[in-house]
C-alpha cells in the first residue's frame, strides 16, 4: 500500500484527498433565501496577499468553495442548526440576512462556533472591571452581547453598575449595585445612530433629499455661511462645522429655544465637503432639521419609528424613575455642578442643557434592545415583520461617502471599517459607532454578526483609561470564534496573534532532486503590522529565508488566497524544510491566520499533503483545528483508493506551545 502522507504517492493520486465538497453541498441551504443589496461602491485596496516581490511563476488567487454564494435558511423562529453549519469567516455574505431571522440564545458549539475565544473574552472582561488589576482596570461595570447568524452566543455582565459614592470613593460592598445583563446604560454618542436612522426614514419617505442643502428645510440654518451644507455632509461629518458648540450650551441662558438658536448661529471652520471633523454640532443641527420637517420632537420620532416597532422596551431618552435601580451610574459632575453620581440623567452636559433629548446624545438602552436594532439592520431594515427602513436605506448606512478622507470611512451616521474598535470584524462594510461613556456597537454584514459592549467607564469621573482594548476584544473574540472553512474542506491550522510573538508551522525534511511546487490556501488578518510568510531552510533549520511572493498581510479582507510557488530544491543532506511564520504587531492585531491545503510536489511525486490525517507538522503558536463539521463520505480517500489514513512513516503532528 502506498502512503498519502509524503514521499511516494503520485501527484495525481492526491487530487481529491480529504475533500469535503459533498458535505458542503449537503449543508448548503436552498438558494434565494436572502434579498441582495443594490451594488455598493467598490471597496478600497485589498488587504490580502501582497505581491510586490512575486516572480512571474508565483500565483496568488482567490480560493473558491463548491457551495459559495449560498446562505443559511433562517425561518421566523430558527432553532439550532447542524453543529458547525456556520458559513465560515472566509466566505463573506453579499446580501442581507433572511428577513425572518429572529434572535435566539444558544451555545457557541450549537451555533458552530469555537467557544474558546468567547470564554477568554469573558475572563478579560472580569479583569477589566477589577481594580486589583491596576493599570488593567478599565471600568467599574460592563455588559456585552455577541451574536452570529441570529444566534446570541455570549451575553454576560461583569463588575458593578454602581461602585462609587458622591465623594468618588468606593462604596461598601453591600451598597454597590452589580452590573446585570439587563442593566441600562447611557449610550452617549451611540445616540447619533438613532438620529441618523430617523434621517434615513425621512429620506425613505421623500421628505428629505440627501444632497439638498439643510437650509432648504430649516431656513435659519443658512446663518453664518452654512447655506451650502447638505444633509449628507451633516450625517458624514464633512460639513466643516466645529466639533462642539462654543460656548457650551449649558452656559447659554434662556432655555431650550435659546440654545437651539445658538446651534443655528454656529459658523463653519471649513468649506463644506473639504474636511472631515467629527462634530456634535452636525447631529444637533440634524435634530433641528428633522423636528422642522416632521413637526415632532426627536424622542417621539425615535419612539414611533424605531423603538416601538422593534419592541425595544428598555430604550428611551430621559428614562423613567422606575428604571433607575437598573441604570449604570456615570460621573460626579462638577462643571456644570450636577452632583452625582448621575443615574438616569444624561452624562453629556450639552444634551442635558436641551432637556436630555439631543441629536448627539441622550439615549439610554440595554444590550438586548441594541441587539434587536442590529439584527433588524442585518435583515435589511426589518425584524419580526416590522420594517423600520427600506433595504435601499440600509445600504445608505453602509456606503462609504468619505473616500476623499482616508481613514474616516463613513455611511449615513455610521462609521465604517474602523479597526481601532471593530477589531477582527473590521471590513469595508462593517458599520458601527462608539460612545464617550464606554459604549460600542459593531455590525458585520459580511459574517452576519454583531458585537455590543456597554460600560460605565466615566464612573466616578471622566479621567479613566481608554475602553478601546475592550471594544476591540469583544469584536475580535467573535471573529476568532467563527470557523474559517478551508476551500477544499480539509485540515487547517490556525495562528492567533500573541502580542507580536511569531508562530511557526513547519514541515519535516523533504528530499527531492529537482524543482518543486508548493501550494497552499491562506486566510490572513494580521492587523496593522505583521503578516504571514512562507520560509525555507536547507541546513536543518539553522537559517531561514523568505520565499518571494508569499508574504500576506492586511486587515479586513475575508477571502482565502490560493498561493502556488515554484522552488529550486538542490540536493541537501539535511533536506528541505518549509515553515509558515505568522506575526501580528501594532495596536490592532486582527483575527489571525489560517493555513490549509498544503501540497509539495515534484515532477512525479507528492512529497507532502496536509489534508492527510497524520501529516507531520510541528506547530509553535499554531494549533490544528478540529473540524466543527463531520467528514464527507469518502473524505480521506484518493481517487485510486490510496488511503490517507495509513500511519505515515514520518510520524504524527507535533503541537507545541510557543
Amino acid at each position: 500500500m502506498r502512503i498519502c502522507a509524503y514521499v511516494t504517492a503520485p501527484a495525481s493520486a492526491l487530487a481529491g484527498c480529504a475533500t469535503l465538497a459533498a458535505l458542503a453541498a449537503l449543508l448548503a441551504p436552498p438558494q434565494g433565501a436572502a434579498p441582495t443589496r443594490p451594488a455598493l461602491p467598490a471597496p478600497g485596496p485589498s488587504a490580502a496577499a501582497s505581491a510586490a516581490a512575486v516572480a512571474p511563476p508565483v500565483t496568488t488567487t482567490a480560493a473558491t468553495s463548491s457551495s459559495a454564494g449560498r446562505g443559511p435558511a433562517t425561518g421566523p423562529s430558527p432553532g439550532p442548526q447542524i453543529p458547525g453549519s456556520s458559513r465560515g469567516f472566509g466566505r463573506p455574505y453579499e446580501g442581507f440576512a433572511p428577513a425572518g431571522t429572529v434572535l435566539h440564545r444558544t451555545s457557541p458549539g450549537r451555533a458552530g462556533l469555537d467557544p474558546r475565544p468567547l470564554d477568554a473574552f469573558a475572563r478579560q472582561l472580569a479583569e477589566w472591571t477589577d481594580p486589583a488589576h491596576g493599570a488593567g482596570y478599565l471600568f467599574p461595570g460592563a455588559t456585552a452581547l455577541l451574536a452570529h447568524e441570529g444566534s446570541v452566543v455570549a451575553r454576560l455582565a461583569r463588575g458593578d453598575a454602581l461602585r462609587y459614592g458622591p465623594d468618588g470613593r468606593e462604596l461598601p460592598p453591600a451598597e454597590r449595585v452589580p452590573a446585570r445583563t439587563d442593566t441600562v446604560y447611557d449610550l452617549a454618542s451611540l445616540s447619533k445612530l438613532f438620529t441618523s436612522l430617523v434621517a434615513a426614514q425621512q429620506i425613505d419617505a421623500g421628505r428629505l433629499r440627501l444632497d439638498a442643502p439643510a437650509a432648504r428645510y430649516l431656513p435659519g440654518f443658512a446663518a453664518a455661511g452654512k447655506a451650502r451644507i447638505t444633509i449628507r455632509q451633516l450625517l458624514t461629518h464633512t460639513s466643516g462645522l466645529p466639533a462642539d458648540p462654543r460656548p457650551p450650551l449649558w452656559q447659554i441662558s434662556g432655555g431650550r429655544e435659546a440654545r437651539a438658536r445658538a446651534v443655528l448661529r454656529a459658523a463653519p471652520l471649513n468649506a463644506p465637503g473639504t474636511h472631515y471633523r467629527y462634530s456634535d454640532l452636525n447631529m444637533l443641527s440634524m435634530q433641528l432639521v428633522l423636528e422642522k420637517v416632521t413637526g415632532k420632537r426627536l424622542d417621539t420620532l425615535v419612539r414611533e419609528g424605531i423603538t416601538e416597532p422593534l419592541g425595544m422596551t428598555d430604550t428611551a431618552y430621559n428614562p423613567p424613575h422606575s428604571w433607575w435601580p437598573r441604570i449604570a451610574a456615570t460621573s460626579n459632575q462638577r462643571l456644570p455642578d450636577r452632583g452625582g453620581p448621575l443615574r438616569g440623567s444624561v452624562h453629556d452636559a450639552n444634551a442635558w442643557a436641551v432637556g436630555g433629548v439631543a441629536g448627539h446624545a441622550g439615549v439610554f438602552s440595554t444590550v438586548d434592545d441594541l441587539a434587536l436594532l442590529a439584527q433588524a439592520l442585518l435583515n435589511g431594515g426589518t425584524y419580526r415583520g416590522h420594517r423600520i427602513l427600506s433595504r435601499h436605506a440600509v445600504t445608505l448606512l453602509e456606503r462609504d461617502y468619505n473616500r476623499r478622507f482616508p481613514g474616516h470611512d463613513h455611511g449615513l451616521g455610521f462609521e465604517l471599517n474602523q479597526p481601532w474598535y471593530m477589531g477582527g470584524l473590521t471590513a469595508p462594510r462593517t458599520l458601527g459607532h462608539t460612545g464617550f461613556t464606554g459604549t460600542s456597537l459593531v455590525i458585520d454584514p459580511a459574517s452576519r454578526s454583531f458585537a455590543i459592549l456597554l460600560t460605565n467607564r466615566v464612573h466616578p469621573d471622566d479621567a479613566t483609561p481608554s475602553t478601546n482594548p475592550a471594544r476591540r476584544a469583544a469584536a475580535t473574540a467573535l471573529a476568532r470564534a467563527i470557523p474559517a472553512r478551508p476551500p477544499g474542506g480539509g485540515r487547517s491550522w490556525y495562528a492567533e496573534p500573541k502580542g507580536g510573538a511569531a508562530g511557526t508551522l513547519t514541515t519535516p525534511a523533504l528530499h527531492a532532486d529537482g524543482p518543486l511546487t508548493v501550494s497552499y490556501d491562506a486566510l490572513v488578518d494580521s492587523g496593522a503590522e505583521g503578516g504571514l510568510v512562507l520560509e525555507r531552510s536547507t541546513d536543518g533549520s539553522d537559517t531561514w529565508r523568505a520565499v518571494a511572493g508569499t508574504r500576506s498581510s492586511g486587515h479586513g479582507e475575508r477571502a482565502w488566497q490560493h498561493v502556488r510557488v515554484p522552488l529550486d530544491a538542490a540536493p541537501s543532506r539535511a533536506g528541505l524544510r518549509l515553515r509558515w511564520r505568522f506575526s501580528a504587531a501594532g495596536p490592532w492585531e486582527g483575527r489571525g491566520a489560517d493555513v490549509a491545503g498544503v501540497r509539495v510536489t515534484d515532477a512525479t511525486r507528492v512529497l507532502f499533503a496536509s489534508d492527510c490525517p497524520h501529516t507531520p507538522l510541528t506547530a509553535h503558536g499554531w494549533r490544528p483545528l478540529a473540524r466543527p463539521w463531520p467528514l464527507a463520505p469518502g473524505a480521506g480517500t484518493t481517487p485510486d483508493a490510496v488511503r490517507c489514513g495509513a500511519t505515515p512513516r514520518a510520524g504524527r503532528i507535533r503541537t507545541q506551545k510557543p
